[in-house]
C-alpha cells in the first residue's frame, strides 16, 4: 500500500477584489479520510482548487509525496481523482460507455486495461447491474456512487470531494459514506463539506476553516474532548436572548418544543445552567463564535 503524503505550509491567496481567500494555512495529511468543515464562503473551494493546481497561490508551499505542486501542477493532476458537488452528463449515454470516456480522457488509453478497470470500479460502487442504463436516470445516490468511479479512475492517490452528501436520502447517504470508507485506506480523500454529520461519521482527521483561516485541527474525538465540562444549556424565552448573548459565550440555540434552548460555553457552573456533554457541532460552532474580546 502507497503512503500518500499532502503538505501545506504558510499558503497565502488573495485575489484581485481584496477577498484574502487562504490566510496562511498549513496542514499535513496522510492517508485516510479527512474533513475540511466550514460554511459556504469559508475558502475550502480556493484551498482545493490550490491544492490541485488549478490556481496559483500568493506564497507559501504545497508538497505531495515529494512533488512541489505550486512549481509543477501538471504532476498532481495524473494522480488526482475529483467529485465535485453536482457534475452534469451527458444525455443517452450509458455508465460503462460514459465511464470509458473519461478514462480515455484520464489516459486509460489501453483497450483491455480500461475495460477491466471500469468493470471493476462498477462492481466496487455496486453499479455493475446498471452499467448499461443511461446515467442521467440514476438517482441522487447511484449518481454520487458513478460519481465515485470516474473519480477512482486511473488509480488517483488524492481524491477531493466537494458536498458529496447534500441531497441524498438517509439509506444512500449510509451506502455512499460506506464506500469512501473502504476507499480511504488506500489513498487521501479531502471531503470539504458544511455538514458536520459527515465528518463526524467518517474522519479521524478534521480541521475547521472560515474567512481563509484553519480556526482549529485535529482528530474529532480529541477536539470534542477539550470541550467536555464547558458546554452548559438552558431553555429560555425568545425575548431573553438578546440578554443572554450579551452576558454569556453563546456558541448555538435551537427551538426544541417552542422553547428556545441555548448552549454556553464557560469554565465554570453557572446557575440554572445544566452541563450537557460536549458534540462536534459544539466544536465547530464554538470555532466559528470564538469569546469577543478574547
Amino acid at each position: 500500500m502507497t503512503m500518500n503524503h499532502l503538505s501545506i505550509k504558510n499558503l497565502r491567496k488573495t485575489y484581485a477584489n481584496g477577498v484574502v481567500a487562504i490566510n496562511n494555512i498549513s496542514l499535513e495529511i496522510g492517508n485516510g479520510m479527512f474533513g475540511l468543515l466550514g460554511p459556504n464562503g469559508a475558502g475550502k473551494s480556493s484551498l482545493m482548487k490550490t491544492i490541485v493546481g488549478l490556481q496559483t497561490a500568493d506564497s507559501g508551499e504545497v508538497i505531495f509525496n515529494d512533488i512541489d505542486v505550486l512549481a509543477d501542477p501538471g504532476t498532481i493532476k495524473k494522480h488526482l481523482g475529483f467529485l465535485p458537488q453536482d457534475f452534469g452528463v451527458y444525455p443517452k449515454i450509458s455508465a460503462y460507455d460514459l465511464l470509458s470516456h473519461m478514462a480515455v480522457l484520464k489516459g486509460v488509453i489501453n483497450a483491455p486495461e480500461r475495460k477491466e478497470q471500469i468493470l471493476a470500479l462498477l462492481d466496487k460502487v455496486n453499479l455493475f447491474q446498471h452499467r448499461k442504463k443511461e446515467v442521467h436516470t440514476f438517482s441522487g445516490g447511484m449518481r454520487q456512487r458513478f460519481g465515485v468511479a470516474q473519480a477512482l479512475l486511473g488509480n488517483p492517490q488524492i481524491i477531493i470531494v466537494d458536498e458529496p452528501t447534500a441531497g441524498l436520502d438517509p439509506e444512500e447517504r449510509n451506502r455512499f459514506n460506506t464506500l469512501l470508507s473502504g476507499i480511504s485506506e488506500e489513498v487521501i480523500i479531502i471531503l470539504s463539506t458544511h455538514l458536520v454529520e459527515d465528518v463526524r461519521n467518517l474522519c479521524a482527521k478534521m480541521a475547521i476553516m472560515n474567512k481563509g483561516a484553519i480556526l482549529t485541527y485535529g482528530n474529532p474525538n480529541d477536539l470534542i474532548q477539550v470541550l467536555e465540562g464547558k458546554v452548559w444549556q438552558k431553555q429560555i424565552m425568545i425575548t431573553e436572548m438578546e440578554r443572554y448573548q450579551n452576558d454569556y459565550h453563546v456558541i448555538s440555540s435551537q427551538f426544541i418544543s417552542g422553547k428556545m434552548n441555548i448552549q454556553i460555553l464557560s469554565d465554570y457552573p453557572i446557575a440554572a445552567f445544566k452541563p450537557v456533554h460536549p458534540t462536534l457541532e459544539d466544536v465547530y460552532f464554538s470555532a466559528l463564535k470564538p469569546l469577543k474580546n478574547g
